[in-house]
C-alpha cells in the first residue's frame, strides 16, 4: 500500500470509528483532520468539496470522505476512503441488528425504545427547521414544500413527488425546458420486487434509495416508511422507528440504517446487499463531480431543478415526521421527549446520539 493510501486508510477508518452526530459533525471532524491537521488542500478548497457533495444524491458526508479519497489518490483512494468510514458503522450496526430481533420483545429493550421512538420524531423535527432556514426562500418553494407534503400524506410516490417539486421550481422560473428521463423515472418510481425479500430485490431497493435522496439523509425515511413499510411490509412502522434510532446513536454514516434493516429482512446477506446497494450510488457519481458541478453552475434550470428538489425533500420529511409522531406518541411523557430533544437540538445541533440514550435511560424508568 502507497503512503497515500495508508494515511487515508489510518484517517478514515479513525473517523468511521469516532464521528458521532450526523453528517455536520462528519464534516467538521473531516475539516479538522484534512484542513488543520494534515495540511491536505486549504479550507475554501473544502468547502467547494462539501458543496458539491451536495449536488448529487446519498450521504454527503460519505460523499465527502469518498472525494477527498479520490482527489488524494485516485480511484485506489476512493475505494479506501469510502469503504473504511462505512465499515466501522456497518459491522456495528449488524451487530445491534442481531441483538434486536433476539430481545427486542424483552421488558428493559421495549422500555428504553419506548423513550427513544419519541426522539427521533424531535431529531426529525430539528433537521426540518435547519434545513428549511436554509432552503425556502420565498412564498413559492414554501407553497412547493406544502403541496408535497400534503400529496405525501396522500400517498403519493416520493421519487415522483422530487421530480414534481424540481419541475415545478424549473417552470417558475421559465428555466429552459429540458428532457424527462420518462424511461429511467419510470424505473425509479416503480416499485422494486414488491413483497419480494429475494436478495436481488434488497439490492434493487436499497441501490434506488441511494440513488434518489438528495437534499438530507433524513429524506432517506421517507423512502424507507413509502416502501419498506407502506409498500412492501417487510418492516413494521415500529422496527422501522427502532432502526433509525439505533443509526443515531452510532457512528459513521446514518445511511447504514440500510445494513440494519437489510439485516431483519434476510440476515447478513441482505444486510450486505442492502449496504452495497445504497452506498454505491455515491462511489459511481464522485468521479464525475466535477462535471456535475460545471454543468450546474452553466445550466440555470439544473441549479434551479435541484433548488427545487431539495423543497421537496423538505415535505417528504415533513411527512415522514407527521406519520412516525402517530406511532411515537402514546401518552404525555413520549410528547414531552419529543419536544425537549427538540428544544435542545437547536441549542446543541450534534447532541442528538446523547438524546437517543437518554430517552432510552427515561422509557426504563417510566415502564419499570
Amino acid at each position: 500500500m502507497s503512503p497515500n493510501l495508508a494515511e487515508i486508510a489510518a484517517l478514515f477508518l479513525k473517523l468511521g470509528l469516532i464521528a458521532f452526530g450526523g453528517p455536520a459533525a462528519h464534516v467538521a471532524l473531516m475539516r479538522r483532520e484534512v484542513v488543520e491537521r494534515r495540511h491536505w488542500l486549504e479550507e475554501p478548497a473544502f468547502f467547494d468539496y462539501f458543496a458539491a457533495c451536495q449536488l448529487i444524491p446519498g450521504p454527503t458526508s460519505t460523499e465527502l470522505a469518498i472525494l477527498l479519497g479520490y482527489k488524494r489518490a485516485g480511484t485506489a483512494g476512493l475505494v479506501v476512503a469510502g469503504g473504511l468510514f462505512i465499515l466501522p458503522a456497518m459491522l456495528i450496526m449488524l451487530g445491534l441488528a442481531w441483538a434486536y430481533a433476539r430481545v427486542a420483545s424483552s421488558p428493559v429493550v421495549a422500555g428504553a425504545l419506548h423513550g427513544i421512538r419519541p426522539v427521533v420524531v424531535g431529531i426529525i423535527a430539528w433537521a426540518l427547521i435547519d434545513l428549511g432556514r436554509r432552503i425556502l426562500r420565498g412564498p413559492w418553494p414554501v407553497l412547493t414544500g406544502l403541496g408535497v407534503l400534503l400529496a405525501a400524506l396522500l400517498g403519493w410516490n416520493p421519487v415522483l413527488l422530487l421530480i414534481v417539486g424540481g419541475l415545478l421550481l424549473m417552470l417558475r422560473a421559465s428555466a429552459a425546458s429540458i428532457p424527462t428521463g420518462r424511461g429511467a423515472i419510470g424505473w425509479l418510481a416503480a416499485s422494486t420486487g414488491l413483497g419480494s425479500t429475494t436478495l436481488v430485490a434488497i439490492f434493487l431497493a436499497f441501490l434506488k434509495f441511494g440513488a434518489v435522496s438528495f437534499g438530507s439523509g433524513y429524506v432517506l425515511l421517507a423512502f424507507l416508511h413509502s416502501d419498506v413499510v407502506q409498500t412492501s411490509h417487510w418492516l413494521s412502522e415500529r422496527q422501522l422507528i427502532d432502526a433509525i434510532a439505533i443509526s443515531q446513536a452510532t457512528p459513521g454514516p446514518v445511511f447504514t440504517v440500510a445494513t440494519f434493516i437489510g439485516f431483519l429482512v434476510a440476515g447478513v446477506a441482505g444486510a450486505v446487499v442492502a449496504t452495497v446497494g445504497i452506498f454505491l450510488p455515491g462511489f459511481v457519481l464522485v468521479p464525475f463531480l466535477d462535471r456535475i458541478v460545471r454543468l450546474v453552475h452553466q445550466r440555470k434550470w439544473a441549479r434551479t431543478f435541484l433548488d427545487g428538489v431539495n423543497v421537496a425533500a423538505l415535505g417528504l420529511i415533513a411527512a415522514v415526521a407527521i406519520q412516525l409522531a402517530r406511532t411515537s406518541f402514546v401518552d404525555p411523557l413520549t410528547i414531552v421527549i419529543a419536544l425537549v430533544s427538540l428544544a435542545i437540538l437547536l441549542r446543541l445541533p450534534l447532541a442528538s446520539p446523547a438524546l437517543v440514550l437518554g430517552g432510552g435511560v427515561i422509557g426504563v424508568i417510566a415502564m419499570h
